[in-house]
């Protein structure tokens, strides 16, 4: 191979950008987030499962009966599958999926209102009804406090933690 037709490095200017590399603040504020939106994921994706493949231990806890009740809870286990589908992109990569993020927010807080909404709607005398209403509610509070508080430290430590250049060894 001639010299001519070796590939050439381009040179960089010195005014170039040297590496960089996230803050600690930042590498824990991302551990944290994943780990949170995860924790909430993994216990969804359960639920899901359950509803989708085992219909019949939920259908009781929801006073449903029948072919009816066994399509409608394993729906639920469908719609909570669907519902899910966003986390695994931001927990791969919270910063970079930062919108994903808002959106799971947004649906956690949908559905701790509707389901605080049927909740207080819900007439006397389905106490079972209402205490599997009340494990939804209080599953996605938790859940809600722990991504909102996670993902507002990420945004937080993100705001702070300008991308620091690599300390050169030598």
């Amino acid at each position: 191979m001639s010299r001519a037709s070796q590939p050439t490095e381009t040179p960089t200017p010195h005014s170039a950008a040297p590496p960089t590399r996230p803050s600690r603040l930042l590498t824990a504020a991302t551990w944290i987030a994943r780990l949170c939106f995860a924790f909430v994921f993994v216990v969804n994706v359960q639920c899901a499962l359950g509803f989708a493949l085992t219909p019949e231990a939920y259908m009781g806890a929801y006073e449903l009966a029948g072919v009816p009740g066994r399509v409608a809870a394993q729906g639920i286990g469908i719609a909570f599958l669907m519902w899910n589908c966003t986390y695994p992109a931001f927990i791969a990569a919270p910063r970079r999926f930062t919108a994903l993020g808002v959106v799971i927010l947004a649906q956690q807080v949908v559905g701790l209102i509707g389901e605080s909404l049927i909740r207080a709607t819900l007439p006397a005398g389905h106490e079972l009804l209402a205490s599997s209403i009340n494990l939804f509610i209080t599953f996605d509070a938790v859940g809600l406090i722990l991504m909102g508080a996670s993902f507002a430290f990420l945004r937080k430590a993100k705001g702070r933690s300008e991308e620091r250049p690599l300390k050169r060894e030598g």
